[in-house]
C-alpha cells in the first residue's frame, strides 16, 4: 500500500504503526508518530492500522541547542 511518511509517498507492507517502526528501521527510544494530526502513544502503534493513502509524521528527538 502508499502512504505518505512526512509528507512523502512510501510504499509500505506495514499494518500497523509498530510494523511501520521496524520497516523503517526506527530507534526504540526519541521517536514519535502522529496520525490525522494526533500524537499516538508508542503503547498503542500495534493498535494503530495503516490504510491506503493514510499520512504519518515522524518526530525524531535531536540534541543540542
Amino acid at each position: 500500500m502508499n502512504i505518505y511518511i512526512n509528507n512523502k509517498q512510501t510504499e509500505t507492507k506495514a499494518r500497523n504503526l509498530a510494523e511501520l517502526a521496524t520497516e523503517l528501521g526506527l530507534p526504540e527510544r526519541g521517536v514519535a508518530m502522529a496520525m490525522s494530526a494526533k500524537m499516538i502513544q508508542r503503547t498503542q502503534w500495534n493498535a494503530t492500522t495503516l490504510s491506503d493513502g493514510d499520512s504519518v509524521i515522524i518526530i525524531k528527538a535531536a540534541c543540542g541547542g
